[in-house]
Parts: C-alpha cells; sequence; structure tokens
C-alpha cells in the first residue's frame, strides 16, 4: 500500500514539473525520506534518477514541438553536466545549512519575480547567444552542484534565468529540461556508488513518471496558457523555499 501512495504522489509530481521542464526531485526526495527511505543511500539517488526520467519526457515532447534551444542552452547543460557529480562528491564535506539559506532566499526572489511577471506579455528580443553562453555556463554551474549536492535537478535556477534572458515562457521550460536532464542523470553517477536500490519500488516510480512526465509535458505543449504556467512555477518555487527554511529550522 505504501508503495502505491508514494506512486501516485510521484505521478502527480511529474505532470506538474514536467509542464516547468522541471525534474520534481525536490518532492521526491521528501517523499522517499518521508516513507521511511534511507536519504543518502536510496531517496537522493533514486530522486536524481526520477528527475532525470522527468525531463527526458518532457523534452522528447519539446523537442517535437520545436521548442528546445540546443545551442543557446548548451554551454549552461554542459556546465551542470559537469559540476553535478562534484556537488554528489561534495555531499559529504560540506555544511548544507547556510548554504540552503542562502539558496532560499534566492527561490524567493525568483518565485517574486515569476509572480510579479505572470501578466506581462511574453518577451520579443532575447539576449546575444555570447551573454547567454556566458551567463548559463556560470548558473549552470552553481546550478549543477546544487544538484548534484541535494539531489535535485536545478531547473529551478535556470528556468527563470532563461526567462530573464528573454526566452518565452514554454522555450524556457524546454531548454531548462535539456539542462536538467543532463545534471539530474550526471548528479546520478555521482551517488550511485552509494546507493542501495529497491527494484521493485524503482520500477514502480519509474513507470508513474513515465506516465505523469508524458501527460504533463503534453498538456504543457498543446493547452497550457503562459500566465498560468508562470503563476503556478511561482506557487511551487514559494512552497520550496518554505520547504527548505522549515526543514532548516524545525
Amino acid at each position: 500500500m505504501l508503495y502505491i501512495i508514494v506512486s501516485l504522489i510521484i505521478l502527480a509530481a511529474s505532470f506538474l514539473f514536467s509542464m516547468l521542464g522541471l525534474g520534481g526531485a525536490l518532492v521526491y526526495v521528501p517523499v522517499l525520506k518521508w516513507a521511511g527511505f534511507p536519504l543518502k543511500e536510496v531517496a537522493i539517488p533514486l530522486a536524481l534518477l526520477l528527475n532525470g526520467l522527468t525531463t527526458l519526457i518532457a523534452l522528447i515532447a519539446f523537442t517535437k514541438n520545436k521548442l528546445v534551444d540546443w545551442k543557446g542552452g548548451a554551454a549552461m547543460t554542459v556546465a551542470a553536466f559537469i559540476f553535478a557529480p562534484v556537488g554528489a562528491i561534495s555531499s559529504e564535506y560540506i555544511p548544507v545549512k547556510s548554504l540552503l539559506l542562502l539558496f532560499s532566499v534566492m527561490v524567493l526572489i525568483a518565485a517574486g519575480r515569476m509572480m510579479f511577471t505572470s501578466k506581462q506579455p511574453e518577451p520579443k528580443s532575447i539576449m546575444s547567444f555570447k551573454k547567454r553562453a556566458i551567463i548559463g555556463a556560470l548558473v549552470g554551474s552553481f546550478a549543477g552542484f546544487i544538484a548534484g549536492l541535494l539531489g535535485i535537478g536545478g531547473g529551478f535556477i535556470m528556468a527563470p534565468l532563461l526567462m530573464w534572458m528573454g526566452y518565452s515562457t514554454k522555450k524556457a521550460a524546454a531548454t531548462s529540461a535539456f539542462a536538467v536532464t543532463f545534471s539530474s542523470f550526471s548528479g546520478f553517477l555521482g551517488h550511485v556508488s552509494q546507493g542501495h536500490f529497491n527494484w521493485t519500488l524503482t520500477i514502480l516510480l519509474t513507470v508513474a513518471v513515465i506516465l505523469g512526465a508524458t501527460l504533463g509535458s503534453n498538456f504543457m505543449v498543446a493547452k497550457a496558457k503562459s500566465s498560468r504556467v508562470k503563476q503556478i512555477f511561482a506557487l511551487v518555487l514559494l512552497a520550496i523555499a518554505v520547504k527548505i527554511v522549515t526543514g532548516i529550522l524545525l
């Protein structure tokens, strides 16, 4: 029964997060921990695997609709891919609380900006490729490191940045999915030597993620309104920040 409940929660989370070009690991990790699985040995590695699968499925749907900026997102993706295993390896040595506080402040700023701009028209101009590559590489490095360190994908850092650069909401979600897919799998490989997988659970959650992410990404492409997606994104970011802060204080 516990496995079914966890699978349903993961399915719902993958539906929502795949719409945003995110992987959902910020939900997957606490859910798996709540279910009683060891954090570093099982929850974080499995969450990163599911995170990568979620965004990979979303990426396929976005690619079919030509929404991914492969060239523009390449620098961010490569940087995140390189630094995710560094974060995973560093997780044993770095004090996380002070980093999480800074992290939560950044998330709150991103949430506020997203809500503020949710009803503004989509941008008509975009930064030059050179600026996007430089900023993307810097932010991708940080997001990748955080992804590996905390067992998340880093998309909630990258997607708002892409919108700030001038990407439309759907293109930002699609290009973020490109980067998050690689950072998640890279972070997973950094953790996998410490993991002890429950294969029954892994198979059930993989099926749930495939179903949820397929439905969510196709809904995003076909029916979702940009303003509504931004509002949902802002609420998700706010919930993430609250969760991080309460996790530190409690």
